[in-house]
């Protein structure tokens, strides 16, 4: 699971990130600085992330935002255990929490007070609202996308629809670990840490902007995408044969005359009232019908290579889970293999199988995956000793129930895939 290259050549190797994090926002902010090089440690309370047991469409959570990361789990509600983080934090260069406003102050883990033990800590808070009227109020991605115009948008009219992933979630993540960035780079120039907050609602406020600005713009509010007035004539689903649906778009002028070439549409390719884009889109009433039609008699597979050789935009309509035999993805290393630990595998053991790295490049390399999601408390007896703890030190409080030392998710081959778990 290593990277032989290891972290040493990343641009945050060095850099130390301790995380109290839960679900998907805060957990995905510590995987871009892990994925970054960061070295950074997952606190967890003693019965673990929650996180590490959900099912349903929460299955993936743990096992997709955590990977590159240590854990130790750690009971902060006992003032032993409030200890260990606080020695963790001591020389630590970014905290990163997602909890309910308050919940830090009342343990001592605050900004206030971290910023009194390590001045050039940056501290970054993920939230459902930046401060103002609506910080109170409990915000899950679904609440912010109905509250924020994006369910919205994405369902047709009458039927706001949440968004296929965890859009908010996800991206106030990646917002919250820019902030942080940002953060030590100013660090540099004044020496001290400072607070960065992220939050769902203005991240989901972020999103819609272009259709807020669309308004300001035309005067006339955005409609849902389903009942929208597109910009391009020939931009959907087509249904063609043997019920195959397939993305097609036509976007240019000379993409019109190709795509007309290419499937023998001679006479709409001279028809005057079509002859360019914004004409196309208002005839879009009787044009796209008649398209329809005629790509009715073709397969998918032969609009594709019509497609691809003409050079037209065009995708297959696939399932999250189709993504696993890409040839693309296995092609350039986007995908790279990974072991689920048993105790959030949802198997009873290990599970090995594949997961997405982040979609950027670094000299032409993709960002590697050096550790897989660590099992509960797997790395606390190593943290602790490189904190002072002795070995009969670590006894005590894990006797105690301060804290909890688990085994080490070794990733070995006993681990079921995760073909294997669907069949089973």
């Amino acid at each position: 699971m290593s990277n032989a290259k290891g972290s040493q050549s990343l641009p945050y190797s060095g850099v130390r990130a301790v995380e109290m994090t839960h679900m998907v926002m805060g957990p995905t902010c510590g995987m871009v600085l892990a994925d970054l090089g960061a070295d950074v440690i997952k606190v967890e309370p003693i019965s673990g992330d929650a996180t590490r047991m959900l099912r349903g469409s929460g299955a993936g959570f743990f096992g997709t935002f955590n990977r590159n990361k240590k854990s130790i789990a750690v009971d902060v509600k006992d003032p032993r255990g409030i200890e260990v983080v606080h020695k963790l934090l001591a020389n630590a260069d970014v905290f990163s929490e997602n909890f309910k406003s308050g919940a830090m102050d009342r343990l001592g883990l605050g900004y206030a007070a971290l910023s009194k033990l390590n001045p050039r800590l940056v501290y970054v808070s993920h939230k459902g609202f930046l401060p103002g009227p609506y910080d109170h109020r409990t915000a899950l991605d679904e609440v912010v996308q109905m509250m924020g115009g994006l369910a919205y948008m994405t369902g047709p009219e009458g039927r706001p629809l949440r968004a296929g992933t965890s859009v908010n979630d996800i991206m106030g993540g990646m917002f919250g670990a820019i902030g942080a960035m940002a953060a030590l780079a100013q660090r540099e120039k004044t020496g001290r840490g400072q607070e960065v907050q992220s939050a769902l609602f203005e991240n989901n406020v972020f999103l819609v902007a272009q259709h807020m600005m669309q308004f300001a713009v035309t005067g006339t509010p955005a409609a849902p995408m389903p009942s929208r007035i597109s910009a391009w004539a020939v931009y959907d689903v087509f249904a063609v044969k043997d019920g195959e649906q397939i993305f097609l778009a036509v976007v240019s002028d000379t993409q019109w005359a190709i795509f007309c070439d290419a499937f023998g549409l001679a006479d709409l390719k001279s028809d005057e009232r079509i002859s360019t884009n914004n004409k196309r889109v208002q005839a879009r009433d009787w044009l796209l019908p008649l398209l329809r039609t005629h790509l009715e008699a073709f397969s998918a597979a032969e609009i594709s290579k019509i497609f691809e050789h003409a050079g037209l935009p065009y995708a297959p309509i696939t399932r999250p889970h189709d993504l696993f035999e890409d040839e693309h993805l296995l092609a350039t290393g986007g995908l790279a293999d990974v072991t689920l630990p048993a105790d959030a595998s949802g198997a009873g053991n290990a599970v090995t199988t594949k997961t997405a790295l982040l979609p950027v490049t670094l000299n032409g390399e993709r960002l590697h995956l050096r550790s897989s999601p660590p099992s509960l408390g797997q790395d606390t007896k190593t943290l602790l000793n490189e904190l002072g703890y002795s070995l009969e030190d670590i006894k005590q409080l894990s006797d105690a129930g301060v804290v909890k030392c688990g085994a080490s998710n070794t990733g070995d081959a006993s681990g079921a895939t995760a073909n294997e778990m669907a069949s089973a």
